[in-house]
């Protein structure tokens, strides 16, 4: 199994950690058993050995690791990221695209949303407070000189330059507010691990910034992850999962269009999966020179080398819950085949006392496809990475949600060639 993160700086070890714990409580849950234990291999992974209705599977897990990338597009300075604010607004707003968004799905374009708000009110509150800060000083200063003027009294003022003063208030006036306000900004930012807003909106802007073309760093790093995919199916084994999470859906789209193109895909190996799981495809796909993903999308969605299975949740306001990526892009063929669309459904899959702990935890409950449920339904992701049945075979012949959007709302249909 390929695991492709989201836009994330973190170190894969995360995931691993949060595999190993939320496959135990779910293990406990469901009665079945699971264990992890070290990989070998150059690249970061573990492996997954289970039994499950009777039958035991073992299942090597790798991380395709880019959060270098992320790293580096997240080190900018305060005036560089609100400069990514004015670019990324204007770029979604006079495309079109956010309106289009909209349309769709009003959580994830506020969750989009939430960041511009969140790093102007920021700079409100730290303007304000410089501005009330060089007011009091402005006070204070007049004051005290109205004092010792008032001192001096019988003796003669004319020597004292008085546009100097003001000259020299207004200077420490605009030096206290300015250092004030610069202060309380860089705390903003050392604090960002629980507003968020400078890493969502480093998160929109990477993919604005080139108005939905991949970077060329980023695919060169898309080229490799194809590579270490395409061995895999070389390999003695049954099958070759690939989950992408988040904005790494879409990542895994092009790369498994592309191995297929190179018919690196073989008719006699293992069964190729392809797993996308609270998917943020139209944020990208909706752009302008997005043409490289809708082809990919477009091609995808016919193949029969592949399986495609997409999982969102209403209750997941990150996500494009139950929009057909392939469909609202408005490059759905003649024939499409896949994705089949599932619902999490988190409000029946968690219990109410779960879902009440979470539902206001929006960036936690993004991550909630990786997790255990207290009331599993036919989405186990530990059951799907870990278990005896394939993609195909664990969800044959079903029918996909009653409430999936499939209406074609992007402005931009071109492909690349």
């Amino acid at each position: 199994m390929f695991y492709i993160p989201g836009y994330d700086p973190i170190h894969p070890r995360r995931y691993r950690e949060l595999y190993r714990s939320e496959s135990a409580d779910q293990a406990a849950i469901s009665g079945y058993e699971i264990g992890i234990a070290p990989r070998n291999g150059k690249n970061y992974g573990w492996r997954v050995e289970s039994r499950m209705d009777g039958q035991s599977t073992d299942a090597d897990i790798e991380v395709l690791v880019w959060s270098d990338i992320v790293r580096d597009s997240m080190a900018s300075s305060i005036p560089a990221t609100y400069l990514q604010l004015v670019r990324t607004a204007w770029t979604y707003i006079t495309s079109g695209a956010l309106r289009r968004l909209m349309w769709l799905r009003k959580g994830p374009v506020i969750a989009a949303l939430y960041p511009v708000g969140m790093l102007l009110l920021q700079l409100l509150v730290a303007l304000g407070l410089g501005l009330l800060a060089a007011r009091l000083l402005g006070w204070s200063l007049t004051t005290g000189a109205t004092a010792i003027i008032g001192v001096i009294g019988t003796g003669d003022s004319s020597d004292i330059d008085f546009s100097a003063l003001i000259l020299g208030k207004q200077v420490m006036q605009w030096a206290l507010g300015l250092w004030l306000a610069w202060t309380i900004l860089n705390w903003f930012k050392r604090k960002d691990g629980k507003f968020f807003a400078y890493y969502l909106m480093h998160d929109y802007a990477y993919s604005a910034q080139s108005k939905g073309a991949n970077p060329d760093e980023l695919e060169e790093r898309m080229d490799a992850f194809g590579d270490a995919i395409a061995a895999a199916l070389q390999d003695n084994v049954d099958e070759v999962l690939v989950v992408g999470h988040s904005s790494g859906a879409h990542l895994a789209v092009s790369i498994l269009a592309d191995l297929i193109r190179e018919g690196a895909v073989p008719a006699d190996g293992p069964k190729l999966a392809f797993l996308s799981l609270g998917q943020v495809v139209p944020m990208v796909s909706f752009l302008p020179k997005a043409d490289r993903l809708r082809a990919d999308l477009h091609y995808l969605s016919t193949r029969d080398e592949v399986t495609w299975v997409d999982v969102t949740a209403p209750g997941d306001g990150c996500a494009f819950a139950l929009c057909d990526p392939v469909a609202v892009s408005g490059v759905a063929p003649e024939g499409q085949k896949w994705p089949l669309v599932l619902s999490a459904a988190f409000t029946q899959t968690l219990s109410p006392e779960r879902w009440k702990e979470l539902r206001w935890k929006f960036f936690r409950l993004h991550f909630q496809y990786l997790c255990a449920f207290d009331r599993v339904g036919d989405y186990d992701y530990f059951r799907i990475t870990a278990g005896p049945l394939t993609l195909a075979d664990r969800f044959h012949g079903r029918a996909p949600s009653k409430s999936r959007i499939d209406v074609a709302a992007s402005k931009y249909t071109s492909m690349a060639e």
